[in-house]
């Protein structure tokens, strides 16, 4: 058996055939599928077409990815509080702690995200440990998100007392 390697809870990925190096990928052992920031998503004559990631991001290029099917599927997802969507599933070469892999990705807006990439369990399982005190976050904008956080809670609790 292949020695496990062990990676942080945030880190960077590269997508080799498409030439897109150090994309921040969010370590996430609670969930079951990997998901990946996709925008312009289409199927149209037995082919789904995408974007990666969107144009405020710095791994945009703008550049359309089609998938010929049978290459692709379409999958019900239940995110963490419950909410099931439609979203399209592809699979694509990453490279993840210095191993070449094929990750099996669900589609999805992750444009209101901290981070463009969620690597989940079936990806890890048996390849990878999880030190969530290794990788390399992104620690300004999870502050920034916290505090924003923090001013909509006080706000939410604040119309709460005057009910």
């Amino acid at each position: 058996m292949e020695k496990m390697q062990i990676i942080g809870r945030v880190e960077k990925i590269s997508f080799p055939e498409l030439g897109i190096k150090g994309v921040h990928a969010k370590i996430d052992s609670g969930a079951d599928l990997s998901s990946l920031w996709a925008t312009s998503i289409h199927e149209r004559n037995g082919n789904l077409s995408f974007k990666l990631f969107g144009p405020k991001s710095e791994h945009y290029t703008g550049k359309e990815i089609t998938i010929p099917a049978p290459h692709y599927l379409l999958t019900r997802v239940a995110n963490s509080f419950g909410h099931k969507e439609l979203r399209y599933v592809i699979k694509m070469q990453i490279k993840l702690g210095g191993k070449l892999l094929v990750a099996t990705f669900t589609l999805s807006d992750r444009s209101r995200k901290t981070y463009p990439v969620l690597i989940g369990r079936k990806l890890l399982k048996g390849k990878f440990l999880i030190d969530v005190g290794r990788g390399t976050p992104l620690k300004e904008l999870e502050a920034n998100k916290k505090k924003r956080m923090k001013r909509e809670l006080e706000v939410f609790n604040m119309w709460e007392k005057k009910a």
